[in-house]
C-alpha cells in the first residue's frame, strides 16, 4: 500500500520537529538576519520533502530531498557558527547537532529507498 500522504513520512515528521526546536531556541536572539537565515533553512527541510512527495516521480521527489539534505546541512553549518558567536551553548549544540544528524540520516535512506537499484 506505501504512504499515501507526506505527514506520514518520518522525514518530514521529524523535520517539522526539528523546525520548531530551532525556532524555539532562535526566538530571542537579537540578530535577526542569523535568526531569520537559520528558521528559512530549517522550514526548507520539511517543505522541499512535502513539494517533492507531491511530484509525478521518484525521480523528482528524490531531488527534492536532495535539497532537503542541502537544507539541514545550511542549519548544520549555522548552529556551529551560532556556537562560535555564542548564541547557543556547547550543549545545545551537540542537542541540535544529532537532530540534525538523525534527520539526513532518514533523508539518506529514504533516497536510497525510491533510487533504482543497478543491476
Amino acid at each position: 500500500m506505501g504512504i499515501q500522504k507526506f505527514e506520514d513520512l518520518i522525514a518530514w515528521q521529524r523535520a517539522q520537529d526539528f523546525t520548531v526546536l530551532i525556532y524555539k531556541h532562535f526566538k530571542e536572539l537579537s540578530d535577526f538576519g542569523f535568526k531569520n537565515q537559520i528558521c528559512r533553512a530549517a522550514i526548507s527541510i520539511s517543505n522541499n520533502i512535502a513539494e517533492g512527495f507531491d511530484r509525478s516521480s521518484n525521480p523528482d521527489f528524490r531531488r527534492f530531498l536532495y535539497f532537503s539534505l542541502a537544507s539541514n546541512s545550511e542549519v548544520k553549518s549555522m548552529l556551529y557558527l551560532a556556537h562560535r558567536l555564542e548564541y547557543i551553548n556547547e550543549s545545545d549544540k551537540h542537542a541540535m547537532l544529532n537532530y540534525s544528524n538523525e534527520i539526513g540520516k532518514i533523508l539518506n535512506g529514504l533516497i536510497n529507498s525510491i533510487t533504482p537499484k543497478k543491476p
